[in-house]
């Protein structure tokens, strides 16, 4: 899949190629910030090899950043655990934020890069999404997205603290 040809979502696996294909696009952009939102990144292909060595290329670069919005962590480390280990050594580059429960029920399944990259599944239960180049759109989710962060508060550490 090319730059150009935007990726379409009518499956899981077509969702998770676009997720990859969005860090790509961003990437080859040179973008400085991706945001990644979901309820809890169960769908997400976050613990896939080649994903995680992109980021890090990516995160190399300087004044790169990775937020994470999400209303529960708690499946990351159990269904991405290559990905929990691999965050540990860019936590100077990847900021996680729990929203807040009263917006939890409403966050959109979306990653969104510099106001230009978005990939935002619209129906999760028949897997229906739409990927795009649209700066338009793009700030759109960038500004619904920033509501969110607003109130959200850090989360998920990369130490657990512990007796």
């Amino acid at each position: 899949m090319t730059e150009e040809t935007l990726p379409v979502i009518s499956s899981h696996t077509e969702f998770v190629a676009a997720v990859k294909w969005g860090f790509a696009a961003s990437a080859a952009r040179g973008a400085r910030r991706i945001v990644c939102c979901d309820a809890d990144f169960a769908a997400w292909p976050l613990d896939d090899k080649a994903l995680i060595e992109g980021l890090g290329s990516w995160l190399r670069l300087p004044q790169r950043q990775l937020v994470l919005l999400a209303s529960s962590f708690d499946e990351v480390p159990l269904r991405c655990p290559r990905f929990n280990a691999w965050r540990r050594g860019w936590s100077h580059a990847i900021a996680s934020f729990q929203a807040p429960t009263e917006m939890a029920g409403t966050l959109p399944s979306l990653l969104l890069a510099d106001n230009t990259v978005s990939v935002h599944l619209i129906d999760a239960i028949h897997w229906r999404g739409r990927a795009s180049l649209d700066p338009r759109r793009a700030r759109q989710f960038g500004q619904q997205i920033d509501v969110v962060l607003q109130r959200s508060e850090s989360a998920f550490g990369v130490q657990t603290l512990g007796l």
